[in-house]
C-alpha cells in the first residue's frame, strides 16, 4: 500500500495505529535535517515534505510506504510568497535524472556526490515503477567512479580456475567425463579437456565488475539520452580498455559466495555495489527492459544539494575557473565565488521555490547572509579584491520554471532594495514527454 505527496507540502494523513505517534524521518548524512516531519495539530496528524524527494516506509506502520516526487507548483503569490492552489494544471515535475546527468558533465562536480543521497540497504524494499526508480543511475554513477578509482591503481591479478580443450597436450588436471563426452565420442583422440590454474587479471573478481558494466551498458539504453550522457562516455571510455583481457562469464553462485581479500580494500564496496546492482535485475540482462516495477531499497535525494550541484555545472561552463566551489574561512563557507578582484562576485544558491516569479519573500534573510559573506576580509582576500572600500557584487541563484538554457547571468536581475544584490534564475529541467521511460 503506498501513497503520494510531493516535496514543498504539506498533506493530511491518517492517524497513527494503535495510538502511536510517527517518528520523523531524518537525512542520515546530515541528522539535523528531516526528510519527512510528522506533526499533529487540532486533532489532525500531518506530513510535512521538505527538499527532499525519494521513497520510504511509514513508521509505526505495517507495510505502507510513502513517495515524495519533485514537483513544484508554478503559481507563486507575488507578494506572500505562498503558494496558490494548486490545481493540477499548476504543477510542473522537475526531472531529477537529467537535472543530475546535465550535472555531471562537469568533472568537479562528480567530487561532491556523495552528500547527495542515501540509500537504506538494509530496509525491506520497495516495490516502484520505473519513473520512480530514481535511484538506480545513482547507484551506477557510485559504482563507475569506484571502478574508475580501480582501474587508476591497476587491476588485481590472481590465480582463477581455467577450464580448456587442449590439442595434443595436457595441462593441471585432466577432465575425463568432459574428454569423453566432447572429444573421444566424436573421434577427437587428441584432444583432452583440462582444468588448470592460470594468474592474471580475469579473476572472478574482476569478472563481476565486467558483467555490471555490461548490465549498466544495457540498463542505460532503456533511458533515452542518458546512454549519451557525457560522464558515462567518458566514465565507459576510461574503463574499459583495462577490461579487454577480462572476462563477462561468471556465475551465479561464484558471485553470492565471492570472498574478499582486505589487500584490496577498493574492490570491496565496488563489488557489494555490483552485487546490488545484478541482484536488482534478477542477473538476467533480458529483465532489464522487461521489468515495470523494480524492488528498490527506501532512499532520499537531497534536492537542495543537487541544485547546487546542478548550479556549479553551469557556472563552471560559463565562467571557468574564475568560479570557486565552496571557500571556506574561520568557520563560514559560501557556496561559489567568482573572482575577478575588485569586480568579484559573492553567489549563493537557494533551492526556495518561492522565489519563482516576482516573488522576495524570504530574501531579506538570505542577502543578509550573503552580504556578510562579501564582508569577510579572507574572502575579500580570495577574491583578490585591493579596493578595501569595494562593495561587492552578490546574486541569490534560485531555480526558475522555464525551459533551460547553458547560460546564467549573473545581472539578470536586480532586487530593488539593495545595492548591488542579483537575484538569478536557473531553469531545471522538467518533464515533458511522459513516454520517455
Amino acid at each position: 500500500m503506498s501513497k503520494l505527496f510531493r516535496e514543498h507540502s504539506t498533506s493530511l494523513i491518517e492517524d497513527p495505529i494503535e495510538g502511536k505517534w510517527i517518528s520523523d524521518i531524518l537525512f542520515l548524512n546530515r541528522k539535523e535535517t528531516k526528510c519527512a516531519r510528522f506533526f499533529q495539530e487540532s486533532g489532525n496528524h500531518f506530513l510535512e515534505c521538505s527538499y527532499y524527494v525519494g521513497a520510504d516506509w511509514f513508521p509505526h506502520r505495517e507495510k505502507e510506504w510513502f513517495y515524495v516526487e519533485s514537483k513544484l507548483n508554478k503559481k507563486i503569490d507575488p507578494n506572500s510568497g505562498e503558494e496558490l492552489g494548486p490545481e493540477p494544471s499548476d504543477l510542473v515535475e522537475v526531472d531529477v535524472i537529467k537535472m543530475l546527468f546535465d550535472a555531471l558533465q562537469e568533472p568537479e562536480v562528480r567530487e561532491h556526490t556523495n552528500e547527495l543521497f542515501e540509500i537504506k540497504f538494509e530496509s525491506e524494499w520497495i516495490p516502484l515503477n520505473r519513473k520512480q526508480d530514481l535511484i538506480s543511475p545513482l547507484i551506477m554513477i557510485q559504482f563507475l567512479n569506484l571502478v574508475k578509482d580501480i582501474v587508476r591503481k591497476g587491476l588485481k591479478k590472481s590465480y582463477y580456475r581455467v577450464e580448456e580443450n587442449l590439442y595434443a597436450k595436457v595441462k593441471g588436471k585432466v577432465l575425463i567425463g568432459q574428454t569423453i563426452k566432447q572429444n573421444l565420442v566424436k573421434n577427437k583422440n587428441l584432444n583432452t579437456v583440462c582444468q588448470y590454474e592460470q594468474f592474471g587479471v580475469n579473476g572472478i573478481e574482476n569478472r563481476v565488475l565486467k558483467k555490471t558494466l555490461v548490465y549498466i551498458k544495457r540498463y542505460l539504453s532503456t533511458y533515452k539520452g542518458l546512454s549519451h550522457a557525457s560522464f558515462f562516455q567518458e566514465s565507459f571510455n576510461y574503463i574499459q580498455p583495462a577490461f579487454l583481457d577480462v572476462s563477462e562469464e561468471v556465475s551465479l553462485n561464484d558471485i553470492k559466495h565471492l570472498k574478499f581479500n582486505p589487500f584490496y580494500k577498493n574492490y570491496e564496496k565496488a563489488i557489494e555495489l555490483a552485487k546490488l546492482i545484478l541482484q536488482r535485475f534478477s542477473y538476467n540482462l533480458n529483465s532489464i527492459q522487461d521489468q515495470e516495477t523494480i524492488l528498490t531499497p527506501p532512499f532520499w535525494i537531497d534536492m537542495s544539494k543537487l541544485f547546487e550541484l546542478y548550479v556549479l555545472g553551469k557556472l563552471k561552463k560559463n565562467y571557468g575557473t574564475k568560479i570557486t566551489y565552496h571557500p571556506r574561512t574561520y568557520g563560514n563557507e559560501l557556496d561559489f565565488l567568482y573572482h575577478d578582484g575588485n569586480n568579484s562576485i559573492i553567489i549563493d544558491s537557494k533551492y526556495k521555490p518561492q522565489y519563482i516569479g516576482k516573488s522576495h519573500q524570504g530574501l531579506h534573510q538570505d542577502i543578509r547572509q550573503v552580504s556578510g559573506y562579501s564582508r569577510l576580509k579572507s574572502i575579500r582576500k580570495k577574491a583578490g579584491v585591493t579596493d578595501t572600500h569595494k562593495l561587492l557584487n552578490c546574486a541569490i541563484v534560485f531555480p526558475e520554471i522555464t525551459k533551460p538554457t547553458d547560460e546564467v547571468n549573473l545581472f539578470h536581475t536586480e532586487v530593488e532594495q539593495y545595492e548591488k544584490v542579483w537575484k538569478v534564475g536557473v531553469g531545471l529541467p522538467l518533464h515533458f514527454d511522459k513516454n520517455q521511460y
